[in-house]
């Protein structure tokens, strides 16, 4: 028993293997089935048969109208051809059998014909007593012979009905007295074939449009869907980026702007990847420097007590610059996030922030003989927050250093940096302007974006990022100047922070005079 149950258990296996393959495949069917009949080829085919039937239908009014006429008129010259041969013959009466035959062959049960304002009864068989529709031939619009048409179709087969009109536009008029069972029987025939035809119209017609359409605008869709399926899966595959046709029409334009946006996105999500990576370095470094300036801070407060006069002017500035390098380090991560910390504005001295910025550039510079040229009127204040300002100035003084430094050495070549500032009523401009070799155009293109504004070659263009973000945070502006000469030149203009009008009332009046002082 354990040796057959061996045996059966793979096998059964192998069964629901087969049966789940088949049940996927099934499913897989049934749901393109479902597809082709909910997506826009099925909407298609079904609205083009619709519509082309509407169109069939439209054109069969009047065409079973005119065939109703015809057949009337037919019987009509029939009967106006067997009444002038038997009105000739006047003197001659015609036997019965005659009669009948004449009847018979114009299937009706009364000839009337009407020449020189008589009336002659040519033929007569069975006369109704009553009649119960009148139509004249000759005195006919086509809605009302839609009408006439559709009411004989649906409601016919039972009537006496009196049909007259003249013969051949002639004085002659020829009427005649005939039920309306052979009409309708006639029409019905006609109808059938019509639809019978319309049928195979309707089809044929949407397949072809169908066919056509489905070339020209559902497969490019679908190939557009795909693409965007595949790239919704896969966005970094470089095979799931769509490629368009050659054409010139909205799909094709399409096609191309969805190409573009893709590669777009996919240098975007790289980006968002290397900065990623990136935070998760610096987070690592910075993790371990901020042990590093811990220490050189002690070691930093230790220089103020030696007796070295250079050692004592030069210490404040290293305190001060580990300072802002611990600073630095609390809040390295900050950008990428939702922003910068508010600035705290206080009132400055441009001057001292400027200088401070070039004492800690002048030995990164010295060596290559860069000159720092500070034109900034010692009395200028500007409002704004002293760390986040000296990271403005410094970072584009910076940038403007190492593009000189960048340089071939050349003895007769000017490399000088410029800072200069004024003050405009309430707004400090700050201008930093250097001799080197100017911007590329592609930093141009990407200025102040980070990762991609960069200059010179493995920078990341932070410096820029930020000190734009800085100044914003100010409420001011920073640009880069156009300007004739060689070099790179930004303009900073900070605004004075508003006084809020309430507070501006609040504040005693100047020149009021004191109300408790006598006269």
């Amino acid at each position: 028993m354990r040796k057959s149950r061996a045996w059966r258990c793979p096998r059964k296996r192998r069964a629901n293997v087969r049966d789940g393959r088949q049940d996927t495949t099934a499913a897989a069917a049934h749901e393109a089935k479902v597809r082709l009949w909910r997506g826009l080829s099925g909407r298609l085919l079904l609205l083009t048969f619709v519509f082309v039937t509407l169109a069939e239908i439209l054109i069969f009014l009047p065409a079973i109208a005119n065939m109703r006429l015809n057949w009337l008129s037919d019987r009509l010259n029939t009967a106006a051809a067997a009444s002038v041969v038997v009105d000739g013959l006047k003197d001659v009466v015609l036997p019965k059998p005659v009669r009948d035959d004449t009847l018979m062959a114009t299937d009706t049960k009364a000839i009337v014909l009407t020449k020189d304002g008589m009336r002659h009864l040519i033929a007569v068989a069975d006369m109704p007593p009553t009649v119960d529709y009148q139509y004249d031939l000759d005195k006919v619009s086509l809605p009302r012979a839609i009408y006439d048409a559709f009411d004989e179709l649906l409601f016919g087969g039972d009537r006496v009905i009196r049909v007259f009109c003249p013969v051949n536009k002639s004085t002659m008029k020829i009427e005649v007295v005939m039920a309306d069972r052979s009409l309708r029987a006639a029409m019905i025939t006609y109808s059938q074939n019509v639809l019978l035809i319309s049928l195979v119209i309707s089809l044929i017609s949407a397949g072809l449009i169908f066919m056509a359409i489905n070339r020209i605008m559902i497969r490019p869709i679908r190939r557009l869907t795909n693409s965007i399926e595949r790239f919704s899966e896969q966005p970094e595959a470089a095979d799931s980026i769509f490629e368009p046709g050659k054409g010139g029409d909205e799909l094709a334009v399409a096609g191309r702007h969805l190409q573009k946006m893709q590669k777009e996105l996919q240098k975007t999500l790289r980006q968002q990847k290397n900065l990623a990576e990136l935070g998760l370095a610096v987070s690592k470094i910075n993790h371990d420097m901020r042990n590093i300036l811990a220490s050189a801070q002690l070691i930093s407060d230790r220089l103020g007590d030696t007796e070295d006069p250079m050692v004592k002017r030069l210490a404040p500035k290293l305190v001060r610059t580990i300072d802002r390098a611990v600073s630095y380090s609390d809040s390295v991560l900050s950008f990428g996030k939702a922003s910068e910390a508010e600035p705290k504005r206080r009132l400055l001295r441009l001057k001292a922030v400027v200088q401070d910025v070039c004492d800690v550039l002048t030995g990164v510079g010295a060596e290559s003989g860069i000159e720092f040229d500070i034109r900034v009127p010692d009395d200028l204040t500007v409002d704004a927050d002293p760390d986040q300002l000296f990271r403005v100035i410094h970072n584009l003084t910076r940038n403007a250093v190492q593009a000189l430094m960048n340089e071939p050495e050349d003895e007769a070549v000017i490399r000088r940096v410029t800072v200069s500032a004024y003050r405009t009523g309430s707004v400090v401009s700050i201008s930093v302007d250097d001799t080197g070799p100017g911007m590329p155009q592609k930093a141009r293109e990407n200025l102040f974006k980070a990762f991609r504004g960069s200059v010179r070659s493995g920078g990341t263009g932070l410096g820029l990022a930020i000190a734009r973000e800085l100044v914003l945070a100010h409420g001011g502006t920073i640009a880069l100047v156009e300007k004739a000469q060689p070099g790179t030149q930004f303009r900073i203009e900070i605004p004075d922070r508003p006084i809020a009008i309430d507070g501006f009332r609040r504040q005693p009046s100047q020149t009021s005079p004191n109300p408790s002082s006598g006269s």
